[in-house]
């Protein structure tokens, strides 16, 4: 299995060459070549299959053997283990609530940071210390985050003997759950910087940060941990198997409802789509940070102002993986990619033409929330259920039900995160207290705190890191 960019200039890489790239040399992201495709009947075969076999058998084609399958499963099974106290607190690892008719919650947040990105990053970390050990390599991890990657990241990658990582988070512009979550892990190789600025900042420094990388000593090299890096997109499609298996698939389809900000989960989805898995409805679900949903209802992909919402993980105004899928829509051409990506980084209009738009509309449905709307939906689910969606979620749970083509088609709604993580949301919808954590983080609040407030410029904040390796 080989990896290409986006942007057609790159040389193809293989798997372990590409977990340590993240960027591509020309700018671009990486992809398979390839997808692998299975049968109705071989998808049917994985019923009733645990979480981590499940894994082992959508992950190992993109591996395409370049590790052992016994150190491939002992890697997954060290990334979803329920027993050590460290990892999932779910013995299904990913759980599904029915919330209406047809309508269920597939709760991603039973990982040690309480979000999605625990599927990607717990796997990732045991990856990068794997492939690191073999190749005695040491690295320097580089992220941007809204608020839940950075935890993910950091707890993934916090007992990794070869990595220093660096996480960016927009400085008060992420909640006191997320930002602690991060800042209270002491470990000597991780640094916590907070950047005067927003989501796009931090994620604009480190893509320039990967393109000139001489800040760094001989021998090191930046590694990504956010969603351009392919092994990020890879673990997440399992979890569509996984609630599609659980509703019946593939002998009938599902549809999934997914809180969108950088596209990574949404295009996870897509993938299992291309792989063979029956989905009729991808929904992208947003904030008032709407870029995705004004491009797919209306070809209108102008970047506006970043406004701060309840819904901070969303606050993104351009969504990296957005390129992977104009990849695909666009017949895999890197030239058009290439041209397309530049003339928008300098300001000009990113516009699809009408057989591409008609592709993407065919593939997505599309919604947006407001905060006002989102604090009435957490109200309205809870009213009805007693069930208490986060944000973000409660975002997917509405688009879901306003874009919905049938009620016999099962729809699945990803809960991204705990909604303790958002106590401002949920005390504006009602909710007396704040949500209560899990039991592992009861003390969040009285751990020690340890982290860098930076000016958003880039020669000082490389000029950190290099002090600090």
């Amino acid at each position: 299995m080989k990896y290409i960019s986006t942007r057609g200039e790159a040389p193809a890489l293989s798997f372990e060459e590409v977990v340590l790239t993240g960027l591509a040399s020309d700018g671009g992201l990486y992809i398979p070549e390839t997808l692998p495709h299975f049968s109705k009947e071989e998808i049917a075969s994985w019923a009733g299959l645990s979480y981590e076999e499940l894994a082992f058998n959508i992950i190992a084609p993109f591996v395409d053997g370049e590790i052992p399958d016994a150190d491939l499963k002992a890697l997954i099974h060290a990334s979803y283990d329920t027993k050590t106290g460290k990892g999932f607190r779910h013995e299904a690892i990913a759980p599904l609530i029915q919330t209406g008719h047809n309508e269920w919650v597939l709760e991603l947040f039973q990982g040690p940071t309480l979000a999605f990105k625990d599927f990607a990053l717990q796997f990732l970390g045991n990856l990068l210390d794997y492939v690191l050990k073999k190749r005695d390599q040491k690295v320097v991890i580089m992220g941007a985050t809204s608020g839940d990657t950075g935890s993910a990241a950091i707890e993934g990658c916090r007992d990794c003997e070869n990595v220093d990582i660096f996480i960016l988070h927009p400085y008060q512009r992420v909640s006191d759950v997320q930002r602690r979550q991060m800042t209270t892990v002491l470990e000597d190789n991780v640094y916590n910087i907070a950047m005067k600025g927003n989501f796009d900042d931090c994620q604009n420094m480190v893509k320039a940060s990967f393109a000139d990388q001489s800040f760094l000593p001989d021998g090191r090299q930046l590694v990504a941990v956010n969603s351009i890096n392919w092994a990020r997109i890879m673990a997440q499609i399992v979890y569509y198997f996984y609630a599609s298996l659980a509703l019946g698939g593939p002998h009938r389809s599902v549809s999934f409802s997914v809180p969108t900000g950088n596209f990574g989960d949404i295009f996870a989805g897509y993938l299992a789509k291309q792989m063979g898995l029956p989905i009729d409805q991808l929904v992208i679900a947003t904030n008032c940070n709407d870029i995705l949903h004004r491009c797919i209802s209306n070809n209108d992909h102008t970047k506006q102002p970043l406004v701060h919402s309840l819904s901070p993980s969303m606050d993104i105004m351009v969504s990296s993986n957005f390129e992977r899928m104009l990849f695909d829509l666009h017949g895999r051409d890197g030239a058009v990619i290439k041209q397309m990506m530049d003339t928008f980084k300098d300001g000009g209009d990113l516009s699809l033409s009408n057989d591409v738009l008609e592709k993407a509309q065919s593939l997505f449905s599309s919604y947006r929330l407001s905060d006002e709307e989102t604090i009435d939906v957490i109200r309205d689910v809870f009213d009805s259920t007693e069930y208490l969606l986060d944000p973000h979620t409660a975002i997917g749970v509405q688009a879901a039900r306003k874009t919905r083509r049938s009620t016999e088609v099962p729809m699945v709604c990803l809960a991204t995160a705990h909604p303790a993580k958002f106590p401002e949301a949920v005390k504006k919808a009602g909710q007396a207290e704040d949500p209560a954590l899990p039991h592992h983080m009861k003390d969040l609040f009285d751990r020690e705190e340890r982290y860098e407030i930076l000016e958003n410029d880039i020669a000082g904040v490389q000029a950190f890191i290099q002090s600090q390796i």
